[in-house]
């Protein structure tokens, strides 16, 4: 059984529908990650599985049970906001503790506890120190520590990385990832981070505007974007776009742009079905076009290099073909620098191709 279901659910702040339909499901120690831009409804979806706003219309589920009428307090979900809350004057011990206190749980059941889920999130040799003296990453095992002692049968994230410098959410994502894979309970995690969102979650769900653009594990949605928004969201540097119309030569089928002409014969019985004239944007990945100062492949463009932005073991060259402007990340190359010419092949195997008018994927 699903730990948490969510049903056709709609917010209406006003005349604002925030929420429109969104509807998923999530499983036993899966973490599910609600992906997008700000405004989405996101947020908003957390707070009403949390119980801190009520649905205009759907249901939630948790392990089962329908929640949509049952307090915040009872619906056995651990919360953990952006800024952690932890109280400064507080020890870790009575941090972790505090919740179970207002329970009035027995104190010698509380301790055991409270030292139970200490060990599990690897603070259990700091107990003693107040909450003011901690570090960033011992604040936020501490905050899932608060929420996991209650024995929640789900735990919702609320952007915990987002007001930390860039270095520490580094640092912060793999201890989050790697504290996941201990606790393992069914966790939501909102963000506006796709990278957060792909090193941490077993499924996404893309949202835009009070929707579920897209939902998939990692690879299904970097690979195979349903809509241009999708294929936009996710990626760094964003997917290359490129203005074209299919053509066909005899046989050949061709993608054919003002500075570019691609046979994709291959694919032909996949877009077949498209009508003459139809606006079309071809998509593929930066790390899908890889350059070489030699033509090496029969499909292979010229370019020249505009700039070069090293980023460590690979680089991303700016490439200029004919008119069309197209990013390649590739391996550093030393004899490659600006204005050098070179050839650029695209992976075929990794194209995107999408209508421009209704921006579904079509390959």
């Amino acid at each position: 059984m699903p730990k948490l279901v969510v049903k056709n659910l709609r917010k209406l702040f006003g005349a604002f529908e925030a929420v429109k339909d969104v509807s998923f499901q999530v499983e036993e120690e899966e973490t599910l990650c609600l992906l997008g831009p700000s405004g989405c409804g996101k947020t908003t979806t957390l707070r009403i599985i949390a119980g801190l706003e009520v649905p205009t219309s759907g249901e939630v589920f948790v392990d089962g049970k329908l929640v949509n009428d049952v307090p915040p307090q009872d619906r056995q979900i651990g919360l953990v906001f952006q800024d952690y809350a932890i109280f400064p004057h507080l020890s870790v011990f009575e941090n972790i503790a505090f919740g179970l206190r207002v329970r009035k749980i027995p104190e010698a059941q509380m301790k055991t506890r409270v030292k139970d889920t200490a060990s599990l999130i690897g603070v259990d040799g700091i107990l003693d120190v107040l909450g003011k003296k901690l570090g960033l990453s011992d604040m936020q095992r501490v905050a899932i520590g608060r929420s996991i002692v209650l024995n929640p049968k789900l735990l919702l994230l609320d952007e915990p990385l987002s007001n930390i410098d860039a270095k520490a959410r580094e640092m912060m994502r793999a201890e989050l990832g790697k504290l996941q894979k201990e606790i393992g309970i069914a966790t939501v995690y909102v963000t506006h981070d796709q990278l957060e969102a792909m090193t941490l979650a077993d499924r996404i769900a893309v949202m835009r505007a009070g929707l579920i653009e897209q939902m998939g594990t990692t690879s299904e949605i970097y690979d195979r974007a349903r809509t241009l928004f999708v294929a936009k969201f996710i990626g760094s540097p964003t997917m290359n776009l490129i203005d074209c119309e299919l053509v066909y030569n005899g046989k050949r089928a061709i993608l054919k742009s003002e500075d570019l002409a691609l046979d994709v014969t291959e694919f032909a019985e996949t877009i077949g079905g498209i009508t003459k004239g139809k606006e079309l944007l071809l998509g593929v990945r930066p790390e899908d076009v890889s350059i070489d100062v030699r033509k090496t492949d029969s499909s292979a463009i010229q370019a020249e290099v505009q700039l070069v932005e090293p980023i460590g073991a690979k680089s991303i060259y700016h490439l200029k073909m004919s008119r069309l402007a197209v990013l390649a990340k590739d391996h550093a190359m030393p004899d490659i620098d600006v204005g050098s010419k070179v050839w650029a092949t695209f992976n075929k195997d990794k194209l995107h191709l999408f209508d421009k008018q209704t921006e579904e994927a079509i390959l």
